[in-house]
């Protein structure tokens, strides 16, 4: 059975431990950078816990997360910053799962869409978001927070060629 349901704040650290698993999945397609990337401390998942824009998917009856997501708010749309699933988890639509709560959330919350970076090369990131309704922004149609999200990405060290930014109305 799978549940989608907001973190608990003792399981912060285990949606980090995902984050890591699923970052080491870039080694493989030569970004290993991005794998030694650390990830969102716990104050910052608490922070996201705290203003109900953070989620878990919990893969069988023993209620242990494999997965999660967090969103941001950018330029008044729901930003997804962080969608993880352990990969010993992959492939079971989990990451689609997370994908559509966000976006129904979004809708409810009467954001107009949803938006995000990414690789555009890697068939877990730009393809993957492609299936489910996501296209690619040209620069001109960035607002000036997600323009500076990609200016950031781009300071530490990440190559604005190999990434986009896509968007989901909802």
């Amino acid at each position: 059975m799978t549940t989608i349901r907001a973190p608990r704040t003792d399981e912060l650290e285990l949606l980090r431990a995902i984050e890591v698993a699923a970052g080491a999945l870039f080694v493989e397609v030569g970004l290993a950078d991005v794998a030694a990337h650390d990830p969102v401390s716990v104050d910052e998942l608490a922070g996201y816990v705290a203003n109900q824009r953070a989620w878990v998917v919990c893969d069988g009856d023993d209620d242990v997360p494999v997965g999660y997501a967090v969103v941001d708010i950018l330029d008044g749309l729901a930003h997804l910053e962080q969608l993880s699933v352990h990969p010993h988890h992959g492939r079971k639509g989990l990451g689609a799962a997370l994908l559509a709560h966000v976006c129904a959330w979004a809708a409810q919350h009467r954001y107009g869409a949803v938006t995000l970076t990414t690789f555009t090369d890697v068939a877990w990131n730009a393809p993957f978001y492609a299936k489910h309704g996501f296209r690619v922004m040209n620069e001109t149609d960035l607002g000036p927070e997600l323009h500076a999200l990609r200016t950031l990405e781009a300071e530490h060290g990440l190559d604005p060629a190999a990434r986009v930014c896509m968007r989901r109305n909802v």
